[in-house]
């Protein structure tokens, strides 16, 4: 999933911010608690107020990223 990703923030990099919640990083913790994070890979799409508009679980396909992100920047 990681080329997937990292292929889409460089898409996307002037319009959309791309956190890395690590499961062995202490620090990102509280991020995972409040959001809910359950198993790797588990992936958020936030909208500018930080409220979850779509999570998936498990492998997602480069379109399915695309269109969620592409709804919620109303393209």
């Amino acid at each position: 999933m990681a080329p997937i990703v990292h292929g889409l923030e460089v898409e996307y990099y002037d319009r959309v911010g791309f956190a890395y919640l690590d499961i062995d990083d202490p620090a990102t913790a509280p991020f995972r608690s409040a959001l809910g994070y359950r198993l790797q890979p588990h992936f958020f799409l936030l909208d500018g107020q930080g409220n979850v508009v779509r999570e998936w679980l498990g492998y997602v396909s480069p379109d399915d990223f695309r269109t969620a992100v592409d709804a919620l920047l109303g393209q």
